[in-house]
């Protein structure tokens, strides 16, 4: 496609900021740059690819920001960030032959689900409380699962690795965020270098809105720590359910179509 023209970059640059801070708290930034990226005129297979380009500079941002600060242990997580990955590639691979209609008829209802369980449940906090699933079994079959996802769709990942850092892992709505931060990085990888394979990232969009995101994922995270549950709790809810919104606006969404809305 041809050369984006230099205000177009720019808004995308604003754009990519924004999604960048939201996605380091609470995830979701993939609603805010994929439209932009579409409403820019940029094809939706090139969008995708770089949009996995892009939000490796946020993810990978917010995880040093964690990490420095001592809210995630990335060596010990590692391998877990890996195996997303690795479900990542394999949920890309399988997106090319299997339309998933089906994933998007039920994810809005998944995240409504999300944001009423962080909004009805009073005692989660920034505190690790009981875990619930050893972290072997935690590693092997949740975080590949949504590595999966994050290769085959994508929308909501960061709220899926959230829900299953705290209802699962047993941990406190900072430390979860902080990881999740790490895994998402793992499966962005995955995601992106699938893409890269199909020869459909456009380099200059992409590092354009990368530096964006960067920067709103270091201010991001920086408040989140400065905050903690007080603000996380409330972002994740409001981003879960925007973005339902979001994907229930579309005309061709499966449930709309069904009830012939």
């Amino acid at each position: 496609m041809a050369d984006l023209a230099l205000q177009v970059l720019l808004l995308l640059f604003i754009a990519a900021f924004i999604a960048g801070f939201i996605d380091s708290i609470a995830g979701g930034g993939g609603m805010i740059t994929i439209p932009a990226m579409l409403l820019a005129g940029i094809p939706p297979l090139e969008t995708l690819g770089t949009n996995k380009l892009q939000s490796l500079f946020g993810s990978g941002s917010a995880t040093v920001a964690y990490a420095g600060a001592g809210h995630v242990d990335v060596r010990r997580q590692l391998p877990m960030a890996a195996l997303a990955a690795g479900g990542a590639v394999f949920g890309a691979a399988v997106a090319t032959v299997i339309p998933p209609g089906a994933l998007r008829a039920a994810l809005p209802c998944l995240l409504v689900g999300i944001a009423l369980y962080f909004a009805l449940k009073p005692n989660i906090g920034d505190l690790d409380r009981h875990r619930r699933l050893s972290e072997a079994a935690f590693a092997f079959t949740i975080v590949p699962l949504i590595g999966f996802y994050d290769g085959l769709f994508g929308p909501g990942t960061g709220s899926f690795f959230m829900l299953a850092f705290v209802s699962l892992a047993g941990f406190g709505v900072l430390k979860a965020t902080a990881n999740t931060k790490l895994l998402n990085f793992g499966s962005n990888i995955g995601g992106f270098a699938f893409f890269l394979a199909y020869g459909v990232v456009l380099w200059k969009v992409g590092i354009t809105m990368g530096i964006g995101q960067f920067l709103g994922a270091q201010l991001g995270s920086r408040f989140a720590m400065k905050k903690g549950a007080r603000i996380i709790k409330p972002l994740l809810i409001v981003t879960s359910l925007g973005l339902a919104v979001r994907l229930m606006a579309d005309p061709s969404q499966p449930i709309r179509v069904w009830l012939g809305w």
